[in-house]
């Protein structure tokens, strides 16, 4: 009897570690993927203020130019001016003799910092005292001579909040139709359920290709906005309303819900008030989920040129540049650079939506 005791003790134990070096990874998985996902927020909201020049601003004499090389004179970093060396392979010269000291909070072009205050304060850039300064390019220049990294930070500010958006409007629509139809009565949820199901049985791709072909080609970045928004409203809300549904029916029969209905309270209080606040968490992580999907929406479609149109930088319209071998292969990170943020942003996502089904 004292065996089987300490056996089970001690079953116990490793158990309850196991649990919890479980949960501490998750945990661990949890902060990583929200650090990734805050990066992006403030890529998002701080576009203006991290890129050290506009994203449609050339340089002509430095077109497909490789990343600047920094150097550092003591603690102090600093760069050298470069000059094309051949413009058939597009080589670049240092000239060693000339130094430029890269500092913080430097003053360049200017733009509205949360689209409200006008300034042209930025976090990084190049000193000068007589106002002719070399540019910092992190990621290179693309064919035309603009920023990669300005334009990367552009991008990732449309491309996530066109997304996050898209988001939360599919989520109200799909929220509403699916509490509906798992709250309601059987006529209404069989036309309800048929619509949703109809809505997802249509091919996704070509329905969005269908819809923004109804619009002309060029549009302005608002416009493309919000068609992007549209698009992702009228495809993304019936995944939503399926889940909704099931999660409502599987809730109107408890013993709290028919106890609310007994007592007088009105059948929307009912829904909105005891019942939606209980799927929340399911819904959450559904929501979540739903984001890489939409942002890799918009980036294949600026990728195949109904999307975001130049020179407004988008994911997707960067990534065309990787169709260029010979800038592949020059400057494989630069050109796949967007690639990278997609992968990031979509992993981050991920490892959030893992620990929040762990923890339901």
């Amino acid at each position: 009897m004292c065996a089987f005791c300490a056996f089970l003790w001690r079953s116990i134990l490793r158990n309850l570690s196991i649990y919890g070096v479980t949960r501490r990874r998750t945990d661990r998985v949890a902060v990583f993927g929200w650090l990734v996902i805050g990066l992006f927020a403030l890529c998002a909201i701080f576009a203006g203020f991290l890129a050290p020049y506009d994203h449609s601003a050339q340089s002509r004499f430095e077109p497909s130019a490789p990343a600047t090389s920094i150097h550092f004179s003591g603690l102090t970093p600093i760069i050298h001016p470069r000059r094309v060396e051949d413009p058939l392979r597009r080589t670049y010269t240092e000239d060693t003799s000339v130094a430029f000291p890269v500092g913080w909070f430097v003053r360049g072009y200017s733009y509205k910092l949360l689209g409200i205050v006008e300034t042209d304060i930025h976090l990084f850039g190049v000193r000068s005292t007589s106002g002719v300064a070399p540019r910092i390019n992190l990621l290179g220049t693309d064919q035309l001579g603009r920023d990669r990294f300005s334009r990367l930070l552009y991008a990732i500010r449309f491309s996530f909040i066109v997304a996050l958006i898209g988001v939360l409007v599919a989520c109200v629509v799909g929220i509403l139709i699916g509490g509906v139809s798992g709250y309601a009565g059987r006529f209404m949820d069989t036309f309800l359920t048929g619509m949703t199901d109809a809505m997802l049985a249509l091919p996704t791709l070509i329905l969005i290709l269908g819809v923004r072909a109804a619009f002309p080609l060029e549009l302005p970045m608002t416009r493309a906005a919000l068609l992007l928004l549209l698009i992702f409203a009228l495809t993304g809300w019936a995944d939503m309303a399926r889940l909704t549904r099931g999660l409502v029916l599987s809730l109107r029969k408890r013993e709290f819900v028919i106890a609310a209905v007994a007592l007088g309270v009105s059948h929307k209080r009912v829904l909105f008030r005891h019942i939606v606040p209980n799927i929340l968490p399911s819904l959450r992580t559904r929501a979540l989920l739903l984001l890489p999907t939409f942002l890799l929406a918009e980036v294949a479609l600026s990728y195949l040129g109904v999307g975001l149109q130049e020179p407004e930088p988008s994911l997707g319209n960067m990534l065309i540049a990787a169709s260029d071998l010979d800038q592949l292969r020059s400057q494989p990170f630069s050109v796949l650079s967007p690639a990278l943020a997609v992968l990031l942003f979509t992993l981050g996502v991920r490892l959030i939506g893992r620990s929040e089904r762990a923890s339901l």
